[in-house]
């Protein structure tokens, strides 16, 4: 299994034996309770003998050094978000996913016939990884271009109609395509008749390479219809013609984030999540965020743009085709107190899963 994380601060050279265990015992407190950790309580976690008052110095130390803080006046420390990358560099024991979880995966994200489109895996695949984390799951496809056995077009309005392609597999894709001026009803019939005529095995693509070499060939107003509506509006995606953006993006275990919120802070900072979340420019960054390294890499907070302002954690993983090209990522996004030992080996069983099911 491959790990990789952007770099922390080299905090464990001027930390002694002693200095490290505290950190520890006040990160990990952290990530399974969520609340400050005392003096008090901690000197009687420690497994060396240490006065509360001798574990307030070592805290201020570690405080100095920008690895905890604390939140109220008198209160415990938490970890700073670069005390919680320290801690994933030079603490986090990544462990392996039990045979119970790996069935758990196995049985859940499998698909019931040849013929089940990748979706419908995508859709199980976040599911279960929203489930079996504090976080919500995601699972992103980059843009492909399917095998289309179908077309058809809905008028919508004088000027806009949709377009339903069906591919090889009975996924179905819809989109908003913008309609030349006078065109009607019946003509649109006829333009679905004469493209579904000339693309049986072929994508859209290789459709339109197609439509050009007869160009030539063919004349009168079928043709020039069928041809402008390919150029207008099968060659882009809907709300988004740039080349090379992902086309899909599946998120599941929202409410999950909603859990153990006590102030108006943490609804700003969800709400922020969840903006981030719909914006179509996010899909391309995730993904990006997934191939910069092998492996299952880990973003806490301002680490990655995308989600600095909601102070969130993103545990991503590209998963790839049989030629080694990644063709999209999932992971986990959730608060900074996510389970990283045990969602890091969650994602990337994941990845390596959807990677088989693909090819």
């Amino acid at each position: 299994m491959g790990f990789s994380a952007p770099a922390g601060r080299e905090s464990g050279s001027v930390l002694d034996d002693r200095s490290r265990e505290i950190f520890r015992r006040i990160v990990e407190s952290y990530l399974e309770t969520g609340e400050p950790l005392g003096s008090r309580n901690l000197s009687r976690l420690l497994p060396m003998s240490l006065s509360p008052a001798s574990v307030r110095n070592v805290m201020s130390d570690l405080e100095e050094l920008g690895l905890i803080y604390s939140p109220h006046i008198s209160a415990g420390r938490l970890p700073t978000q670069s005390g919680l990358r320290f801690f994933v560099d030079a603490f986090m024991q990544v462990g392996n996913l039990s045979e119970e979880e790996r069935a758990s995966i196995d049985r859940q994200i499998r698909p019931a016939d040849r013929d089940q489109p990748m979706e419908s895996l995508m859709a199980e695949a976040s599911l279960v990884l929203s489930g079996m984390s504090r976080g919500a799951g995601l699972v992103i496809t980059a843009k492909s271009d399917p095998v289309l056995k179908h077309v058809e077009f809905i008028r919508l309005e004088p000027t806009k109609a949709l377009a339903v392609l069906v591919g090889d597999h009975n996924q179905v894709e819809n989109r908003i395509i913008e309609l030349p001026a006078g065109v009607t009803s019946s003509q649109l019939t006829e333009a679905a008749n004469f493209l579904n005529a000339h693309l049986t095995g072929q994508t859209l693509p290789e459709l339109r390479s197609q439509l050009k070499k007869l160009k030539d060939e063919v004349q009168g107003a079928l043709y020039a219809l069928s041809q402008d509506l390919v150029e207008r509006g099968l060659a882009v995606w809907s709300g988004d013609s740039e080349e090379g953006k992902p086309s899909q993006l599946i998120v599941r275990g929202r409410a999950n984030l909603l859990q153990g919120l006590d102030d108006t802070a943490d609804l700003d900072r969800l709400r922020l999540l969840f903006d981030d979340l719909e914006k179509k420019d996010s899909l391309l960054e995730i993904l990006d965020l997934a191939e910069r390294g092998p492996g299952v890499r880990i973003f806490i907070g301002s680490e990655n743009k995308l989600f600095s302002l909601s102070g969130s954690s993103l545990i991503v993983a590209p998963y790839r085709d049989g030629e080694d090209r990644i063709i999209g990522a999932v992971g986990v996004i959730g608060p900074t107190r996510l389970n990283y030992s045990r969602i890091v080996p969650m994602v990337d069983y994941t990845a390596q899963l959807l990677a088989r099911l693909s090819r």
